[in-house]
């Protein structure tokens, strides 16, 4: 038997940890509604740290978006797992492989952009 307790706030580094499920609520409208890890896997990416400058074009070769970052390349659309998998495929050896996740705040400032009436520095409505 659950329990719901209907909470609202800005504050989303707080809600990250107390909240199982979320709805999002804007002008009046539901924007959205999920289990909050639903909410931070959306634009999931993967820090790759490896020797071998051409697993980026294989990672490519599969689907993958990749860029270039200080010390290795960001991943995009494959999950770590799915990574790891193809280097181990490949004899690529990681030296890191670290999924990064979006911030609660973030995702929610994306899903409810087109849904803010009044924004920092304007003082009229959109």
């Amino acid at each position: 038997m659950g329990r719901t307790v209907l909470v609202s706030s800005h504050l989303m580094s707080e809600m990250a940890l107390t909240a199982d499920r979320l709805v999002i609520v804007g002008k009046g409208r539901l924007i959205a509604e999920a289990d909050t890890a639903e909410f931070t896997t959306t634009g999931e990416e993967v820090f790759v740290r490896t020797d071998d400058p051409a697993f980026a074009r294989r990672l490519e070769l599969v689907g993958a978006q990749v860029l270039s970052q200080e010390g290795g390349f960001v991943v995009a659309g494959i999950t770590a797992p799915d990574v790891g998998r193809l280097a181990a495929a490949e004899g690529v050896t990681l030296y890191e492989l670290t999924p990064r996740r979006t911030s609660l705040e973030t995702a929610f400032m994306e899903l409810t952009r087109d849904s803010v009436e009044y924004s920092a520095g304007q003082g009229a409505a959109r």
